[in-house]
């Protein structure tokens, strides 16, 4: 009878697709391997000594070439890696922050987290690395909303900015109710590896799972399950703030970097759409419209859309295969 038990308890725990080991990570990943060697800049910032980790790949090989690589929200750094090593071969020198907040950087107990700020605090890190101009950027998700601005901020350090899937696309305070951070914190702390899990296979992968989407989610169940949840979840609601306040819409017409847009066009990705103003019937994410409205808007640089048929906001891991042969060619 226990043995039937246990069976059943197994069947439906993977049924679930609950993992059966618990993964148990700290506010900084002590625990969590990333792909290449992690290094520190410590700086000051808003009254506070801070740390951003971050990985420097190819600087031992010599390579003159830059890139400088943005994760997304949902991510960090560690998710580069097959992009950092192939941009290395090419003779590039990557360089890959977790930015605050996020990753093995400082989560602080408080932090006013805006666009200007995560760009200064960006730029202060090419500058300790001595890495002052010609430099591709390259920024997914919530790390193309950075770029974006990173680009706006100082264009001299920049000559060319790659966005993949990049949110901002639309000017979300136009049509979203601004909510306070506590807000985000509540649902943060209801955050669950089934919600997380099925989240993302719902909405990333057209209802697809693989063992590779399910090490992108490692880091969000390890914190789920760990010491710093709550701290974690503080960070993650403040971080909410900049993606409905500064938007990248108004900004793109003063652009001087050459700009190339990446678009999955399967992609509805629409923060906010769960608390739209009263009245508003405006339908958020849609991304086979966002990307052509959006290239639109250049005025001062070339801009290029390329269209991913049927792929969504990761298309650098749903197909690598079919991405590749679009991003890579913009490096050479």
């Amino acid at each position: 009878m226990n043995k039937i038990c246990l069976l059943l308890a197994f069947l439906t725990y993977s049924s679930l697709g609950l993992s059966q080991d618990k993964i148990i990570y700290d506010k900084e990943l002590t625990s969590f391997e990333y792909p290449f060697e992690v290094k520190t800049f410590e700086f000051e910032s808003q009254r506070q000594i801070l740390n951003m980790r971050y990985m420097d790949i190819g600087d031992s090989l010599d390579n003159k070439k830059v890139a400088l690589l943005l994760h997304g929200k949902n991510f960090s750094g560690s998710y580069w890696s097959r992009i950092a090593t192939e941009l290395v071969n090419k003779g590039y020198r990557v360089v890959i922050p977790d930015q605050v907040g996020f990753g093995k950087s400082t989560k602080p107990e408080y932090y006013d987290y805006s666009f200007a700020q995560l760009g200064l605090n960006t730029i202060s890190l090419l500058t300790h690395l001595d890495i002052k101009r010609d430099v591709v950027i390259a920024g997914h998700s919530m790390g193309g909303m950075l770029a974006t601005h990173l680009s706006y901020m100082k264009p001299s350090l920049f000559k060319q900015l790659v966005l993949i899937n990049p949110i901002g696309l639309e000017k979300y305070s136009d049509y979203v109710q601004i909510q306070d951070p506590q807000f985000f914190y509540e649902k943060e702390l209801k955050k669950t590896e089934y919600g997380v899990r099925n989240y993302q296979k719902k909405n990333y992968y057209d209802g697809k799972w693989t063992d590779e989407y399910e090490k992108l989610i490692n880091i969000h169940i390890g914190w789920l399950n760990g010491p710093d949840k709550a701290l974690i979840a503080w960070n993650n609601a403040l971080t909410y703030m900049p993606i409905f306040t500064e938007d990248i819409v108004s900004k793109v017409k003063d652009l001087k970097v050459p700009t190339v847009l990446i678009i999955g066009t399967r992609d509805t990705t629409g923060p906010g759409r769960g608390w739209k103003k009263p009245g508003v019937d405006y339908k958020l994410g849609q991304y086979q419209k966002l990307g052509k409205s959006f290239i639109q808007g250049f005025k001062n640089t070339d801009a290029k859309l390329i269209e991913l048929e049927g792929l969504g906001h990761l298309p650098q891991f749903e197909n690598y295969g079919v991405f590749s042969k679009v991003f890579y060619p913009l490096f050479d």
